[in-house]
C-alpha cells in the first residue's frame, strides 16, 4: 500500500469557506473603522483650529488687556487654516464665533462634512 500525502479536496473546500466567512465579516469592518478613523481626524482638525483661535484670543487679551472682536479671532486661523495637507478646513464668521467646517480628509469627502463652532469667551 502506498503512502499518500496531502489534503483531501473537503478539507481544502472547508477551509475555503472558513476564510470567506472571516473575509465578509472583516472587510465591511475594516472598511467602517476607516470612516471611523477619518470622522475622527477631522474632529482632531476641528479641534487644532478651535486652540489656535483660543491661543490668539488669549495672546491679545494678556498683551492689550482687552480681548480681540471676533473678527480678528477668524483673521487669526485665516478662512483656510493650516492643519496640514491631509485636510481641506474651512472657518467662517458666526456673529462672534467662528463655525470650523472639514469637508474632506486624505482627499475623500467627508458626507456629511464636520463642524464645530469656536465660541467668543464672555467677560467675566
Amino acid at each position: 500500500m502506498r503512502s499518500q500525502k496531502g489534503f483531501t479536496l473537503i478539507e481544502i473546500i472547508a477551509v475555503l469557506v472558513i476564510l470567506g466567512i472571516l473575509a465578509a465579516v472583516a472587510v465591511p469592518r475594516y472598511l467602517d473603522m476607516q470612516g471611523e478613523a477619518r470622522i475622527k481626524a477631522a474632529q482632531a482638525a476641528i479641534a487644532e483650529v478651535k486652540a489656535q483661535a483660543s491661543q490668539f484670543y488669549g495672546k491679545k487679551l494678556l498683551r492689550d488687556g482687552a480681548p480681540p472682536t471676533g473678527a480678528a479671532v477668524l483673521a487669526s486661523v485665516t478662512a483656510t487654516p493650516d492643519v496640514g495637507p491631509d485636510f481641506s478646513v474651512t472657518a467662517a464668521a458666526n456673529g462672534d464665533n467662528i463655525l470650523i467646517t472639514v469637508n474632506n480628509v486624505q482627499g475623500t469627502a467627508l458626507s456629511p462634512a464636520q463642524t464645530g463652532t469656536w465660541t467668543m469667551p464672555t467677560p467675566f
